[in-house]
């Protein structure tokens, strides 16, 4: 009935206003008092405007087309249509963009038109996620953000958990990529729009060398080149900006999270070089993680050029190159932890060689690092063949068993794509079933040193990845809950006569279970106060004034310490304290063995960088008893460490190589690559450029590579 009325007042409306006729679904039908349609049904409803027969071309004739388009224009908010009485398809006319044979009329483009994260740009079946998720009917839904991060988190499996708790951490829903969209995130008449052939989301992907190149030759006509002409210019000149500082290997479309703090920092200075600001002073931390030695020398000219502009730079570093280029160098030390916090020297690089610090002893050659052991391995080879995911070109690897193996190569090469996206979930599936997918290759498996070929399962009985993510998110996460020693010392403490008087067992001594932890803080030592603007401030709590444990539990000592004060322990100091408890001195032992002995073993882990996380891992899997059959991984693991750390921390490597189990590193930091066993060396270029095997061997015979970028700086 409301539809009725609708109908009925639209059609009285328009008759008042003079117009005679309407089409109905194609029908035109007089606007008589009264005039009805089925009300159970969609109908087409247009107003005619005018009707004429053409018979010559009189100005009276024209004038009155004229009028009638404009009317009918106007009518219809920029769109009309004229009805030829020979034809049964009408013409469209529109002042936007059209389609002529359908009609579908467009509105004008404009910057959010093209971007995935606005409702005029995204693509309306995935909102701009490029992917969807199925539900467990089968039916499509869209993903929300805590179901895609919950799918990411799903498909990455820890290998140090068991293989049956994995299928607990992936979500009933499934995700694909949109069929809409296909991935490209944008709604279909976006994607319409091209630059030569090359629509926004498919330059996007483009690498940024291959992106200049496109963007240098594409064709354009007179009106176009004028349109474009300074636009490119500007677009060339910012991907310069980003090619200086040796990111050439990225694309546009790149999501940021995949990004290394290193990457994140030199595009933010790539902006900073754009801009061409002056008297300003920056501040970079450890700028060159993840480059080549090659890629090296480019941010350090753009550093320089940075300079010239009158501007300042401090950065936090440890790459020689990098102090070396300095105008002036502060050195801090001696050692780390409590037994540093001295300026031990500022001044020019030259003068701080003639010092006796320890990092100028790197310098000048009074210390060295350790040199490749020079082993052949067990004779066993796993062979992976046929790679070629991301920009990998169908290659080959082959990694001796029993070697310390580093893969190099400049940054965008294929490095990471051959072993953590490939090598790695192969293993990962096989040994935990992990739900990652590995990229595209042929065949994996173990050549032994007779020829045979055989499951390498037979010979790898696990894979372990040591990377530099967090040891955990909270700050009940540290050192000695990771490694598993605080479960050693809180047993020592409920075997004290003391404990056993009161009924205490191992539990009492735990801060994350009622009974011993302080009450009024839940045993975090610290109370969280909630700012509605700014982030979270911690205050130490009141009661057990940081110490995470209520007064009976302190009481309970051993060797006149109570377990707060273990916890508050540095390594160091706890190697001594423990000396005579062999299960507990073993775990933190080790802890100090790869240099962290400055920690304290209650550190919250999220004041760990991403090196000493990393330690802390090492440490923890060299404390197990080793099977000799295991193979690990490990991405830049020397990322924020000094010289000594890095000598100590390939001292630890070598260990674990020499009880036969195998290590791949990829690395870009050259004592490390002298250290190698063995070496693979990918280009010889990054991006499109790369994705090659260009060298293969110790470093001696990749140093003789013509095609090697790595083999200049061995």
């Amino acid at each position: 009935p409301f539809l009725a009325r609708l109908l009925k007042e639209l059609f009285e409306q328009t008759r008042k206003k003079g117009f005679v006729y309407v089409r109905v679904d194609g029908e035109i039908k007089e606007l008589v008092q009264g005039l009805r349609v089925d009300r159970y049904k969609n109908h087409s409803i247009e107003v005619v405007v005018d009707r004429l027969a053409v018979t010559t071309t009189t100005d009276d004739d024209r004038k009155r087309i004229i009028d009638s388009v404009s009317h009918a224009m106007q009518l219809g908010n920029g769109l009309c249509l004229v009805l030829r009485t020979d034809e049964d398809a009408p013409h469209y006319f529109s002042r936007s963009l059209m389609c002529p044979t359908t009609g579908i009329a467009y509105a004008d483009p404009a910057p959010h038109s093209f971007s995935f994260n606005t409702p005029q740009g995204w693509c309306p079946c995935c909102r701009g996620l490029g992917i969807v998720a199925t539900g467990p009917s089968g039916d499509e839904e869209l993903p929300d953000e805590e179901s895609v991060i919950a799918w990411l988190e799903g498909k990455i499996a820890d290998p140090n958990k068991p293989a049956e708790s994995e299928e607990t951490t992936a979500p009933k829903s499934d995700f694909r990529e949109c069929p809409e969209c296909h991935g490209q995130r944008l709604r279909r008449e976006s994607l319409m729009f091209r630059i030569g052939d090359k629509n926004i989301a498919e330059l996007a992907s483009m690498d940024l060398t291959e992106l200049r190149d496109y963007l240098r030759i594409v064709t354009l006509n007179e009106r176009q080149q004028r349109i474009a002409e300074e636009i490119i210019k500007e677009i060339d000149k910012r991907l310069a900006f980003m090619e200086s500082v040796g990111l050439q290997y990225l694309s546009l479309n790149r999501p940021s999270d995949s990004l290394s703090g290193g990457e994140a920092q030199r595009i933010r200075l790539a902006t900073q070089i754009g801009s061409r600001l002056v008297n300003v002073l920056y501040i970079l931390d450890e700028p060159s993680i993840g480059l080549h030695q090659r890629d090296n020398e480019r941010l350090i000219r753009s550093l320089k050029e940075l300079r010239d502009m009158s501007n300042t730079i401090i950065v936090v570093e440890h790459d020689e190159q990098m102090m070396r280029s300095a105008d002036y160098i502060v050195d801090i030390g001696p050692k780390a932890g409590r037994l540093g916090g001295k300026i031990l020297f500022q001044g020019k690089p030259e003068d701080m060689l003639r010092t006796d610090t320890l990092t100028a002893d790197y310098l000048n050659g009074k210390r060295t690092m350790p040199k490749s052991a020079k082993r052949k391995g067990d004779g066993n080879t796993l062979v992976l063949s046929g790679c070629c995911g991301n920009n990998l070109q169908h290659v080959t690897a082959e990694f001796p068993l029993g070697c310390f193996i580093v893969v190099t190569g400049v940054s965008g090469s294929g490095k990471s794509t051959l072993i953590n996206k490939t090598l790695h979930p192969i293993l990962s599936q096989r040994f935990y079933r992990s739900l990652r997918q590995p990229l595209p290759y042929d065949r994996c498996f173990v050549r032994t040193a007779d020829g045979e070929e055989v499951d390498f399962a037979r010979i790898i009985d696990k894979v372990v990845a040591v990377d530099q993510s967090p040891i955990g998110r909270t700050p009940r996460s540290n050192p000695a809950t990771y490694t598993g020693v605080f479960s050693d010392i809180r047993a020592l403490f409920a075997e004290l006569p003391e404990s056993k008087i009161r009924g205490w067992k191992q539990g009492r001594f735990s801060f994350n279970t009622k009974g011993g932890r302080c009450d009024e803080c839940g045993g975090n030592g610290y109370k969280t106060i909630e700012m509605r603007f700014l982030p979270d401030v911690y205050v130490p709590c009141e009661v057990c004034g940081g110490q995470r444990y209520n007064r009976e539990t302190l009481e309970a000592r051993f060797k006149g310490k109570n377990i707060a004060d273990v916890l508050d322990m540095t390594i160091n100091q706890a190697v001594e304290f423990f000396d005579v408890q062999p299960h507990i001195l073993n775990k933190i032992k080790t802890l100090q063995d790869v240099g962290l002995g400055y920690l304290k073993l209650g550190q919250s882990a999220t004041t760990l960088s991403g090196g000493e996380a990393q330690r802390v891992k090492l440490a923890t899997e060299l404390a197990r008893p080793s099977t000799g059959k295991t193979l690990y991984i490990l991405d830049e693991p020397t990322t924020g460490l000094h010289f000594e750390d890095i000598r100590v921390l390939l001292g630890v490597m070598q260990k674990l190589v020499d009880k036969g189990n195998t290590i791949i590193v990829i690395e870009h930091n050259l004592d490390v690559i002298h250290a190698a066993d063995h070496l693979i060396d990918l280009g010889p270029e990054g991006g499109r450029d790369g994705g090659l095997i260009v060298a293969s061997g110790t470093p001696q015979q990749v140093k003789r590579s013509k095609q090697s970028r790595t083999a200049p700086f061995l």
